[in-house]
């Protein structure tokens, strides 16, 4: 039974999700302060968190410098704002996801399996041509430089990162992906936002060499050897 994690001061919300963790076959442990959630992370082994960014004697960050000190334990920050400063400095210090409150129970259930999976299977330093994905340090460089990308482009990344050998579809990516506000990305939305990353990673959108598109279907890891 895996075991989960949860910070959070409001006890209603607190109750709620435990139950429903439960109904799932988690186990949760539940702190309501900064204190209560590293002391448990100091004394124990999680395989993932939940942690809301604002606590009563502090701040989720905190908390989860602790949990990475203690093994690089998956964390998922709950947030009731969808500011992108915000969730970008929580995945720079090694988050692997964020939910904004509200959000739906299924969509955290989801996220919850997704990042486990992702946890059992990743490397923590991927490299493919002149990238390098720091997944513990949320850490994107090519030819050595440091390449900031926002939340939702990090998260983009991230799915080819757990998937280099295989066709993602666009469909599964439109399933991955949320926006800031929670709600599904739009299919014109993530061609923007496939452009972008590209553009970020060197990789020319008019001739790529590090994310391809496979026609009719979607997209795949290359050699990446063009990205600079």
């Amino acid at each position: 039974m895996k075991q989960i994690l949860l910070v959070e001061d409001d006890r209603e919300i607190s109750r709620n999700l435990t139950l429903l963790l439960q109904g799932e076959n988690f186990s949760v442990t539940a702190a309501a302060t900064q204190a209560q959630a590293v002391a448990l992370a100091e004394a124990r082994r999680f395989d993932l968190a939940l942690v809301d960014l604002n606590l009563p004697d502090g701040s989720g960050y905190a908390v989860c410098t602790a949990l990475q000190q203690g093994g690089g334990v998956p964390v998922i920050f709950l947030t009731a704002s969808g500011d992108e400063a915000s969730v970008v400095t929580g995945l720079n210090m090694g988050a692997v996801d964020y939910i904004t409150k509200p959000f739906r129970p299924r969509e955290l259930v989801a996220r919850i399996q997704g990042a486990l999976r992702r946890a059992g299977s990743a490397p923590q330093v991927f490299t493919r041509g002149a990238l390098t994905v720091d997944t513990a340090g949320g850490i994107v460089k090519v030819a050595g430089r440091e390449v900031p990308l926002s939340a939702l482009e990090y998260r983009l990344l991230l799915v080819f990162v757990n998937n280099p050998n295989g066709i993602i579809t666009r469909d599964r990516l439109l399933d991955e992906l949320w926006d800031a506000a929670g709600e599904f990305v739009t299919n014109n939305a993530l061609t923007v936002y496939i452009k972008r990353l590209r553009e970020k990673l060197g990789d020319d959108p008019a001739a790529p060499q590090l994310i391809l598109t496979v026609r009719g279907t979607g997209y795949r890891l290359g050699d990446g050897h063009a990205a600079q």
